[in-house]
């Protein structure tokens, strides 16, 4: 395949698309922060939030997450208002005139679709993990809502296949639990329990010690208690895991991420699938540009009675939808009742067809 090259046409194009993207962008960014700083001053000023830490550490590390999150709402909305205004002043109709194919039309928005996907790639995979690890813990010591709220005061976890751990109320300062219990399972049903007050972990063994616990076995709709013993155990349980898992793994870039789906699957969680969606969703976001930019350019490279604010309203509809669509096969994925790489990856095959329907009904 021979590659076009790039036209005086094309670095037009490429510049309206990427011009009025980054645009839209920075406008949203700068209203969204203006109302975000107005609902937290209050914390702020509270909390004796530093200035250089709520610019720094919260708002440069929030930018990140919010380009991110609606990138590929901006590109349609992008697409849409300038191809629309191109065919409302007949330019389409110019440029197909002068013996330019449709498809040939398409070359410098793929290349601006490729641009925007690249910059959420490395968005994706590797600059907001780091960002989101600056944004919690800026939220974590100054927003009065969040602040203390790394650990739930409930952390039930599966250590292995049948073998679950239970700890209430860890405190990270002095790294000790209120109440520790190590439970063990067989087809469904209870065997023994491990339990202790005021367990202590140690991070540079691993154990968890108390000065005294009750072991519990179950037999033939028996209890045999034993609380005698110290308690002093080894489980394969990290005390980062002990955090609000679903943040956690927003922390992790993708190497990470891919290592720590292995542990969890390797101790049996049942939480993999939400894991799973967390790291499709990093290449699906990015993929879906191309598709939303080809919807965009075929529906909006038409002359319609309407013109541009017909076109971005139906361009608005179809990009909610898919958004909406995929927080649906998100949920449906946390749920079990799809498979995480199917369920992040039905819209945009949907939309696929319809993107390829539209091409073919775009004006040529």
């Amino acid at each position: 395949m021979k590659f076009p090259g790039i036209k005086i046409i094309d670095r037009y194009i490429i510049r309206k698309f990427l011009g009025t993207y980054f645009f839209a962008i920075a406008l949203i960014i700068v209203v969204v922060v203006i109302f975000d700083a107005a609902e937290k001053i209050d914390d702020f000023i509270e909390l004796k939030a530093p200035l250089s830490k709520i610019v720094l550490q919260y708002y440069l590390n929030f930018i990140p997450f919010f380009i991110n999150q609606f990138s590929g709402l901006f590109t349609f909305i992008a697409v849409i208002f300038f191809t629309s205004k191109l065919a409302y002043q007949t330019e389409i109709i110019a440029i197909l005139s002068a013996g330019i194919s449709f498809r040939r039309l398409m070359w410098p928005y793929i290349l601006s679709a490729g641009a925007i996907t690249l910059l959420s790639l490395v968005l994706n995979l590797v600059v907001i993990p780091a960002a989101n690890g600056e944004r919690l813990k800026f939220e974590l010591n100054y927003i009065k809502n969040i602040k203390g709220a790394k650990y739930d005061p409930h952390i039930y976890r599966q250590i292995e296949p049948g073998t679950f751990a239970y700890i209430r109320d860890y405190t990270e300062q002095t790294r000790t639990a209120a109440f520790f219990v190590l439970e063990t399972y067989e087809n469904g049903t209870i065997v023994s329990s491990l339990e202790a007050a005021n367990a202590k972990f140690d991070p540079e063994t691993g154990r968890w010690s108390a000065p005294k616990s009750v072991y519990r076995k179950f037999e033939d709709d028996k209890e045999i208690f034993n609380n005698t013993q110290a308690l002093d155990t080894l489980i394969n349980l990290n005390t980062s895991e002990l955090g609000r898992v679903e943040e956690l793994v927003k922390t992790m870039d993708i190497v990470t991420l891919g290592h720590f789906i292995q542990q969890q699957r390797a101790k049996g969680s049942d939480m993999i699938a939400r894991f799973e969606v967390e790291r499709h969703n990093r290449f699906a976001f990015p993929a879906s540009t191309f598709i939303l930019t080809i919807i965009g350019v075929s529906l909006s490279s038409r002359k319609v009675r309407g013109g541009t604010g017909l076109h971005i309203g139906i361009g608005i509809v179809l990009a909610f939808s898919f958004i909406l669509f995929s927080k649906f096969g998100e949920e449906f994925a946390k749920g079990g009742l799809l498979p995480p790489g199917i369920a992040v990856w039905i819209p945009n095959i949907i939309y696929s067809f319809i993107a390829f329907y539209l091409y073919k009904k775009a004006p040529k």
